[in-house]
């Protein structure tokens, strides 16, 4: 699982270091390479094992839903393979463009997945969850979290 937040510094050719503790991650599934993708105001990198599940949902849903076909345009389409090397993965720049990725990140572990944002979107959306945490804590405890 990827646990746990980080800083980072992208280079000028846009290559991201990869914390030792996800790399150890992708080592026990074996995996030297992440699928990486738009979402919302970050990036979202998956496993190949974990983004071959998502792909396999996807292609099971409708055709005729539009909601379906916003998500398939949008997330499933961003999808990029990123090969780990040297322990670093290039974001393709479409992808640092949407994410507003300028120099600093941030990486943070979300399980299954790991986010990638831009240093002050980070700051601004970090800053939100904490205010918006008793809440949803509140939530989470009612489904028995």
């Amino acid at each position: 699982m990827f646990r746990g937040r980080s800083k980072h510094t992208l280079d000028e050719k846009g290559r991201l270091a990869i914390p030792a503790r996800f790399k150890e991650t992708l080592k026990l599934k074996e995996e030297s390479c992440l699928v990486v993708t738009n979402y919302l105001k970050c990036l979202w990198a998956f496993s190949k094992e974990e983004w071959t599940i998502i792909e396999e949902k996807a292609a099971s849903l409708s055709l005729m839903n539009n909601a379906v076909n916003t998500y398939r345009r949008y997330f499933i389409s961003g999808a990029q393979e990123c090969p780990v090397k040297q322990g670093r993965i290039l974001i393709p720049p479409d992808l640092r463009e949407i994410a507003g990725l300028k120099k600093e990140v941030v990486l943070v572990g979300e399980l299954k997945l790991f986010e990638i944002w831009d240093q002050e979107r980070w700051e601004g959306e970090f800053q939100k969850a904490m205010e918006n945490f008793p809440e949803a804590s509140q939530s989470l405890s009612e489904l028995g979290i």
